[in-house]
């Protein structure tokens, strides 16, 4: 019989025993008579499919994820009457493998009021070299050996994202750090906007866009994935400015316009925004147009505006697009001489001292769709080599780049490596003779130590030298430790550049 508790949720409310995968629910019944703890680690084992030049992973997002769980169980298991939630799991689960299904490892964690666990963490913001654990989880009581692995589904899909995002944002602003040092050195401001995230509407959900959003907004300041605002309050302690973005078009708005009046849309949107950057979708039928007709219809309008005029392309190769088909600047068509060429071309700007042309501040460009790591890459060679700072773009990193990746991505994986049977501890590991190697795992308990700035692992410790290293208690039978906020993460990660 289905319990009133069941019939009130819904697809985000379910009871969090429920937030694992389906053969977990028998794994309680199959370590060995006498298991007393399992200790287990997250780790990153290959960059094999990752983007080029992301050779270690950010850490970042494990603060996020026990809040999280350490919440759900409150409000969807603990707080809920015991009959309730450990009915419904009986019901569904007995359904579920065909069996008279015991509950009563679930109504004793019930009695016990706590998810009994300790984790420990590398701090965040910090880089990891792959192989090496960030992050460790064991049981704290006796009973509640199973509680540790039972969770490893949920950690690890909750937990793989957000580091992943961040570590390829970090890629991204290394391209732009680069590349703005060699062609706008006095303008190294400018790169924390300069990659923007777009990301939000192609993401696998909300939560997805949350999770990855959070990891881009920890390395860069730009972003229209509204909801880190609120969840980088939420976790991260974050106060003032999180994120910022600009008022900015869309095709409906240009198309309600009509073709025709293409040049009016233009007026009326800077006379509707006075002041301040505006974003304009420019593609909607002619970019080159818009390039080499309306805008020197309105460069008088447009330098005397109190702000900038932000021009977005919108499709085709963006390389090609932004930078031109020409290798030198001076090409003959526009296609040769690409957005900022040509914005180069109506409205000027200046020569820096590093001998490279930056646009006039009343004029900009910017580019998010498909963009790549690669891709941005490419755009700041070829703007370099036609003389232009690579601070006159910014990028829209969008669901191409995010959505894109897997757990598979840096190989991340929560595996055992140490339990305790009848009080004697035992070293495990798995390292399949039919893997390359990756699959292999460390042995025993390890410890994190810190070697010439490097994280270094070292397994097959003992449980003294377990407690020391890099690895901080985070979390501990429902109480948290050394939290971190959104200022220290993103110092930590600045940094790195």
């Amino acid at each position: 019989m289905r319990t009133n508790y069941t019939n009130k949720q819904n697809s985000t409310s379910m009871n969090g025993l429920l937030l694992t995968d389906g053969y977990k629910t028998g794994h309680h019944m199959q370590y060995p008579e006498g298991t007393q703890q399992v200790y287990s680690n997250w780790t990153p084992r290959s960059n094999q499919y990752a983007p080029e030049r992301c050779t270690s992973v950010l850490s970042f997002g494990q603060q996020y994820v026990m809040q999280w769980i350490h919440d759900y169980f409150n409000t969807h298991f603990f707080n809920q009457p015991k009959q309730d939630v450990c009915n419904e799991l009986k019901s569904e689960l007995s359904l579920y493998l065909g069996m008279d299904y015991d509950v009563s490892h679930f109504e004793a964690l019930h009695d016990l009021g706590y998810l009994p666990i300790r984790v420990k963490s590398l701090p965040e913001g910090e880089e990891v070299a792959i192989r090496v654990p960030m992050l460790t989880i064991v049981n704290t009581h006796n009973d509640f050996y199973w509680i540790t692995n039972f969770l490893e589904t949920l950690l690890s899909t909750m937990l793989w994202q957000p580091m992943t995002s961040a570590t390829i944002a970090l890629n991204y602003k290394r391209t732009f750090h680069h590349w703005a040092n060699k062609t706008d050195k006095t303008n190294l401001n400018f790169i924390e906007f300069q990659g923007h995230d777009f990301s939000m509407r192609g993401m696998g959900g909300f939560e997805s866009a949350l999770a990855s959003g959070m990891g881009h907004a920890v390395v860069f300041q730009g972003s229209d994935t509204l909801p880190v605002i609120a969840g980088l309050r939420r976790y991260y302690k974050a106060e003032g400015f999180v994120v910022g973005s600009v008022n900015a078009t869309e095709h409906s708005v240009m198309c309600a316009g009509t073709k025709e009046d293409e040049l009016q849309t233009f007026r009326r949107l800077m006379q509707t925004y006075p002041t301040g950057i505006l974003s304009v979708v420019s593609d909607t039928w002619d970019l080159w147009k818009v390039l080499t007709d309306y805008l020197p219809a309105l460069k008088t309008e447009i330098l005397e505006r109190d702000g900038k005029l932000v021009i977005r392309p919108d499709s085709g190769d963006p390389v090609d697009i932004i930078c031109g088909t020409a290798p030198n600047i001076g090409g003959t068509t526009a296609q040769e001489k690409g957005v900022i060429e040509l914005l180069w071309d109506v409205f000027g700007g200046e020569i820096n001292e590093q001998g490279y042309n930056v646009l006039d501040q009343h004029i900009g460009a910017i580019y998010g769709d498909s963009i790549t790591p690669e891709r941005a890459q490419r755009i700041c060679e070829r703007l370099a080599a036609k003389g232009f700072a690579t601070t006159n773009v910014v990028l829209g990193i969008g669901s191409f780049t995010y959505q894109y990746n897997t757990r598979d991505t840096f190989g991340f994986a929560m595996k055992a490596t140490s339990v305790v049977v009848h009080d004697q501890r035992r070293d495990i590991f798995k390292d399949p003779v039919t893997d390359n190697g990756i699959k292999k795992s460390a042995k025993g308990l390890i410890r994190i130590d810190r070697v010439h700035g490097n994280y270094v692992l070292v397994d097959g410790v003992s449980e003294a030298e377990e407690e020391l290293g890099e690895l901080q208690l985070i979390y501990e039978d429902g109480r948290f430790s050394n939290q971190t906020s959104l200022d220290k993460v993103r110092t930590r990660i600045n940094e790195l550049l």
